[in-house]
């Protein structure tokens, strides 16, 4: 049976908004600015460097001021560059805030639950991408609320990033709250650990581990109308 969430909690990147695509015309552009090469290796090596380091973050290794020049210090170093990897980063960032392409289905998705569900975006991101992005997109006029670690000084899965949450939306009963993501180790086992509902955005059909019991399972964003009463 279908049931009705009054709070929609939804990650951002690779569940609202096409970071894949996003990261890639980023680096892009700005290798481009910097004379630097890009080429099909470019964005593999990056992203492997990237994702290394945001997991680190969600082990309260490393903070978000260390991880967004980190990337690129280690990336420069992977293709033999002594570039200035500091103002590297701030162009980078500055260039992934303009790239606001969507995820299949999201904006259906925003405009049929906005004003039956209060809409949440949380977020492990940076402040200057993710607000810069929000500006620009057409579903700003969606969402209630938007938490980001970076601005919180807490990040996914941790309890202290949905304290921040559960206040802003008046500290309602967490049976009115489904999380939704597409990432297992923040948003899955974040909102798990927290007592909340869950659906994993998983359209690539990996497998899901047998210790996290995930409440709902969906391949696209419009299978939410088929676990949400509206």
């Amino acid at each position: 049976m279908k049931k009705h969430y009054p709070w929609l909690w939804f990650d951002a990147d690779n569940t609202l908004f096409d970071y894949n695509k996003a990261e890639t015309t980023a680096l892009m552009k700005s290798l481009q600015l910097f004379g630097l090469p890009f080429d099909g290796t470019s964005t593999d090596a990056y992203r492997k460097i990237n994702q290394d380091l945001w997991e680190a973050l969600e082990r309260q290794e490393i903070k978000p001021e260390v991880l967004r020049v980190r990337r690129f210090e280690l990336f420069l170093e992977s293709i033999g560059s002594t570039g200035p990897a500091e103002k590297l980063s701030d162009t980078y960032i500055k260039q992934l805030g303009l790239c606001f392409d969507l995820i299949d289905g999201a904006f259906e998705v925003l405009n049929a639950f906005h004003g039956k569900s209060r809409i949440f975006i949380v977020t492990n991101g940076l402040t200057g991408v993710q607000r810069s992005r929000l500006e620009l997109s057409p579903v700003k006029q969606f969402i209630n609320e938007i938490v980001i670690s970076e601005e919180i000084g807490a990040a996914k899965p941790h309890a202290a990033f949905f304290d921040v949450a559960f206040a802003r939306a008046g500290n309602p009963s967490k049976s009115e709250i489904l999380m939704i993501g597409d990432s297992l180790t923040s948003d899955m086992r974040g909102g798990v650990d927290y007592g909340i509902d869950t659906c994993w955005f998983n359209p690539s059909g990996e497998s899901k581990p047998d210790d996290l019991p995930v409440t709902y399972e969906i391949r696209k964003l419009r299978d939410l109308f088929e676990i949400i009463e509206r």
